[in-house]
């Protein structure tokens, strides 16, 4: 289950309200820093644009490759660990603006973990430690520590048991 705050609106659709709920300067500026950080190419300056202006928490050698999409309402709702990939394309939002209600959630990426190109993440998620997500994987629950999980829908394609069995198995293989 997500982990996400409801906040229910009246009368017109809650993206119709949009700017009843975030300041409309704010997501001015945000696109604009998100758009610098997707084309550029320097991880870095990217890393320092999301903490600097947008206030994620982005830990030391972590690389976000070129086009992600990190969300423009509430990116101060992302953290991600140290040394991990987030993969091309890929999104990462924190708010849903739905008919009746919009919802909040934290994103949490933990440390080592690798999402690969084109996933979207979903709001209220927590991703744990040394997780894999394959490329093109809707997150629309928590990953647990070590799992390697893929597709739309997600699924566990391997436990964190089941991939140091197989690490094992690999490296058994190379003596």
């Amino acid at each position: 289950m997500r982990k996400t705050k409801r906040y229910p609106v009246e009368g017109s659709n809650a993206l119709w309200q949009i700017y009843k709920t975030v300041p409309f300067f704010k997501v001015f500026k945000n696109f604009i820093v998100i758009q610098l950080a997707r084309y550029t190419p320097i991880i870095p300056v990217k890393n320092w644009l999301y903490r600097k202006f947008l206030k994620m928490d982005v830990g030391e050698q972590t690389a976000f490759a070129l086009m992600v999409m990190v969300d423009i309402m509430f990116p101060e709702k992302i953290s991600v660990g140290r040394n991990s990939i987030i993969g091309y394309n890929t999104t990462i939002l924190t708010h849903e603006y739905l008919i009746k209600e919009y919802r909040l959630g934290n994103v949490e990426i933990g440390d080592e973990v690798m999402i690969g190109a084109n996933s979207t993440i979903l709001p209220g998620v927590t991703i744990g430690d040394g997780a894999i997500v394959s490329a093109g994987t809707l997150v629309h629950r928590d990953v647990e520590p070590g799992a390697f999980v893929g597709g739309n829908p997600m699924r566990i394609i391997y436990t964190k048991e089941e991939m140091d069995k197989r690490k094992q198995m690999t490296n058994h293989d190379d003596i």
